[in-house]
């Protein structure tokens, strides 16, 4: 085994074990739904017995991860840089180990538009909080008023827009795929993007 491998084999028994700790459960309470004898993940955690792929399947399942985040390499790339675009005011990054999610920051000036034939609907979850200044959701024939540290989460197929109240405010929010497809999906037939909110530019 290289320093390397020995490194992860310790990483993932202190990740079996913490997670197990943040959920509140005994090595009892984690070898039963585990299906393993206690005295079995005890020498698991402690590096007394080889870590063994269909047992890291059954423990990542009953500790509500999966296999990948269990024997995540701590070496992996921790800081990413965001997609810039500059023109919109907006910056975007993929979200490390779930390439269908990404978080969007962009800044907004214009109220989000009156005409209800310009709202959006489509399938996914969108998850948005307020940076700076105030944001106006709105959300089928309803108007709700977001301040600073407030955030929103919503259906997605009702639709809805954003935008600014009384000056600029910046948004971040959290997109999975299928809100992400949705927003692309909503660019105009001449090739613009539909509105995010009261500015043109892209909605992801």
């Amino acid at each position: 085994m290289t320093q390397e491998d020995g490194q992860l084999d310790s990483l993932v028994r202190k990740r079996i074990r913490a997670l197990r700790v943040a959920q509140g459960w005994s090595l009892e309470e984690l070898a039963t739904r585990a299906n393993l004898s206690q005295s079995s993940l005890s020498r698991i955690e402690n590096g007394q017995r080889r870590l063994a792929l269909d047992q890291l399947v059954t423990l990542a399942r009953a500790l509500d991860t999966t296999l990948d985040q269990l024997v995540e390499n701590a070496a992996d790339e921790v800081i990413i840089s965001p997609m810039i675009d500059s023109a919109h005011g907006l910056m975007r990054w993929p979200m490390k180990g779930d390439p269908g999610m990404s978080v969007m920051r962009q800044r907004m000036t214009g109220p989000p538009p009156d005409n209800p034939a310009r709202m959006r609907a489509h399938p996914g979850r969108e998850w948005l909080v307020v940076l700076s200044g105030t944001a106006i959701l709105m959300l089928g024939h309803r108007r709700f008023r977001i301040e600073t540290n407030q955030a929103a989460q919503f259906p997605t197929m009702m639709p809805h827009a954003i935008g600014a109240e009384g000056g600029p405010c910046e948004i971040m929010g959290i997109f999975d795929r299928d809100a992400r497809r949705g927003h692309r999906k909503d660019a105009g037939a001449d090739g613009t993007e539909a509105d995010c909110g009261g500015e043109r530019g892209p909605c992801e």
